[in-house]
């Protein structure tokens, strides 16, 4: 492997700029070092983050990389063939940081594509394209954008984002769990045990090295690199970025995969995994510099605003929350659901919130997060005698959950977008009977594997909640048109994700009016 003197003298003499035919000639990288593709996210008026790695033995310790820094060139055009560049720049790929390259670009226009590519070593990156925003407060009559996330590697695989990179789409929200923190030996398929698809390369992740193995073996999805490729996206994380149902205050008996743990790590120890985890995360995702973990901590919630259309509030629904009630799970409320001092989003991102919902100036307010917000009756069978909730959603914390209600209840407008279900459905937020905001919960990428179009006892779990209005169990992401009359909600289908290749079709649209809270449904 090349050293750093070498490099850069081999650099000096063929130009950065070399194109890849060189590769064997100047033998820079043993293999292409954009193995893991690119990605544009964290749009805003004038640019947008473009990030890579340098990963030319992915699979390798550092990626096959030497553990030196190594400059990369990148810039922005506003055609596909960079007959016209509008911005330019060097970046250093830090051993430190993996050789991920985060850039932020500004000066660009509002409200246009633009295209990117990196160059190292005389190799240059496959193309991505990336759209600005409408400038604040300019009127903005029509957006589209996609929201997906929760993609385990050995439930299926990603045709679905083929599918999403195809879309017209302004940006995409993902809402976490872009990795999964364990391998399985097995799944089920209508309470049948089968095979995983594929295999994750570890069978648990606990150091740095770990989780951007994990993060590598997803990236080397070629789908996954299309839509990456094709949209820039808004990242966010749920609980499998680190493991499964943590939250702020991990305690030593916390839920593992299957109930009670006792192998659970005590927070000092979980703390040292959380530290690693969140590091890769930013490591691999499209973000800005203001969301480098420091001390293991995040600052993840974030305001999207396009144009006066619509204002995005990215909420983080992990780090702050209090541990969950009643031991966790699908179970009937204990009394302490209704703690008074219950935190879902902690008290400076609740008062975060206040302060940009109290500013207006959008048609629509939409809150992007993790955890289902609405309160369901989670029983499918008529023979189940008491309420079960979900203790990990909205629902095991009664007190936060009906503050942000309140606060929708003074507002017009509000629609939530929410994950980690692996399902669809979307239904009406309800505070003291009334209807105060709608909620579309998106289904994963593969989680959960193939599905069907209900899951058994739907139509029971429908009638015990008249809020729900539509309910799916197959895989797939959202589509949202969002208008000034109107915001539409397409839940976009895929038949299988136990092959590579699958079919895409709409499975319905929910349907918010201006002024008017609830969700309709339409063919």
């Amino acid at each position: 492997m090349l050293n750093r003197r070498h490099f850069l003298a081999t650099a000096t003499l063929a130009g950065l700029s070399a194109p890849a035919i060189l590769r064997a000639e100047a033998g820079f990288f043993r293999d292409f070092p954009f193995s893991l593709g690119v990605a544009a996210g964290d749009p805003a008026s004038d640019g947008f983050v473009i990030w890579t790695r340098l990963a030319p033995e992915p699979m390798a310790p550092h990626g096959g990389m030497p553990l030196v820094p190594v400059p990369v060139e990148w810039e922005v055009a506003s055609d596909g063939g960079f007959r016209d560049v509008v911005a330019k720049g060097t970046e250093l790929a830090r051993p430190e940081l993996g050789h991920s390259v985060h850039v932020e670009v500004a000066g660009l226009q509002p409200d246009r594509p633009y295209y990117y590519r990196f160059v190292a070593g005389g190799e240059r990156s496959l193309r991505g394209r990336a759209r600005t925003l409408p400038a604040p407060g300019a009127r903005a009559d029509a957006l589209k954008f996609g929201v997906c996330g929760c993609q385990h590697y050995e439930s299926g695989f990603y045709g679905a984002y083929r599918h999403l990179a195809r879309e017209d789409l302004a940006f995409v929200y993902h809402y976490g769990d872009f990795i999964y923190e364990y391998q399985q030996d097995y799944l089920y398929d209508s309470g049948l045990p089968i095979r995983p698809v594929r295999r994750y390369a570890l069978r648990g992740l606990q150091d740095l090295g770990d989780f951007r193995t994990a993060y590598t073996q997803t990236l080397l999805d070629i789908d996954m690199q299309a839509a990456r490729s094709a949209h820039g996206f808004i990242s966010s994380f749920d609980d499998h970025e680190i493991r499964n149902d943590w939250v702020s205050t991990f305690d030593d008996w916390k839920l593992g995969l299957d109930g009670n743990d006792p192998d659970a790590p005590p927070p000092e120890v979980f703390m040292l995994r959380k530290q690693a985890a969140m590091q890769a995360w930013y490591e691999h995702m499209p973000v800005r510099r203001a969301l480098l973990p420091r001390g293991g901590m995040v600052a993840a919630h974030r305001e999207l605003r396009y144009g006066d259309l619509m204002a995005m509030q990215v909420l983080d629904t992990r780090q702050y929350r209090g541990n969950q009630p009643c031991g966790d799970g699908f179970k009937p409320a204990c009394p302490d659901v209704y703690a008074k001092d219950a935190q879902v989003l902690g008290k400076a991102q609740e008062e975060w919130l206040a302060r940009n919902l109290a500013k207006g100036g959008a048609t629509w307010n939409t809150i992007a997060q993790q955890v289902t917000m609405m309160s369901l009756d989670r029983r499918r069978r008529p023979d189940e005698p008491e309420k079960i909730i979900n203790i990990d959603s909205w629902a095991g914390y009664e007190a936060p959950r009906e503050r942000i209600l309140s606060r929708f209840a003074g507002l017009k407008n509000c629609v939530v977008l929410t994950g980690d279900e692996h399902q669809n459905f979307c239904g009406d937020l309800v505070l003291k009977d009334k209807v105060v905001a709608a909620e579309f919960v998106g289904t994963s990428i593969s989680s959960g594997g193939d599905g069907s179009d209900k899951r058994a006892g739907t139509d029971e779990w429908l009638a015990r909640n008249p809020e729900l209005k539509f309910a799916n169990d197959q895989r797939g992401y959202l589509v949202c048109e969002v208008g000034r009359e109107a915001w539409q909600t397409h839940f976009m289908v895929v038949d299988k994700v136990t092959t590579p290749v699958n079919t895409l079709s709409k499975r319905a649209t929910g349907v918010v009016e201006n002024g008017r809270p609830g969700i309709t449904m339409s063919a």
